[in-house]
């Protein structure tokens, strides 16, 4: 089964010939050099491919995209806020070491249990929250720069200390 990453979405229209700004969180300015497609989740877990006609970038965060077969700002509002994502290589290439969402896939280990593998990550203004899976219930866990203990990147995973009673609503 091929393994997705999201990195973004679609934000806004640019122009009038289909053009998109495509906002991520890939950590740094990326040209998506080589990069043929990206895909767009039509349903749960279905993914279909949208091929890239040109690309460039705005700034760190946004690139301007134009993807094949979309030639009006009429059928490029048709995908604007559609989270777009990549395959695991692609993402693995992609990703700035430093940047949150590259904690993708690690585990979350806290007073010696592991509690989960992050599925998604989440950028508030004074925190990240992870998304991981508790008794079969999505829980988001904040990770705050005074609750991890140590961040081990060769068997991918942070290992934090929570405060009392934060994972009881998981119980």
């Amino acid at each position: 089964m091929r393994e997705y990453f999201k990195i973004g979405k679609l934000v806004a229209t640019y122009g009038f010939k289909g053009d998109m700004v495509l906002k991520h969180d890939l950590g740094k300015k990326t040209l998506f050099k080589n990069l043929k497609s990206f895909f767009i989740e039509e349903k749960k877990d279905v993914f279909i491919p949208v091929f890239i006609q040109a690309i460039k970038v705005k700034s760190a965060a946004e690139n301007y995209l134009k993807l094949e077969g979309i030639d009006s700002k009429e059928k490029a509002h048709g995908f604007l806020q559609k989270e777009l994502w990549l395959l695991h290589d692609d993402f693995k290439k992609l990703a700035a070491v430093q940047a949150p969402i590259s904690l993708i896939g690690y585990t979350i280990v806290s007073n010696n249990t592991i509690l989960g593998e992050i599925t998604e990550v989440i950028e508030q203004p004074h925190q990240l929250l992870c998304k991981i899976i508790i008794n079969s219930k999505e829980a988001l866990i904040p990770v705050h720069q005074d609750f991890i203990e140590k961040i081990d990147k060769k068997n991918r995973q942070i290992f934090l200390d929570l405060p009392d009673g934060l994972l009881d609503i998981y119980a």
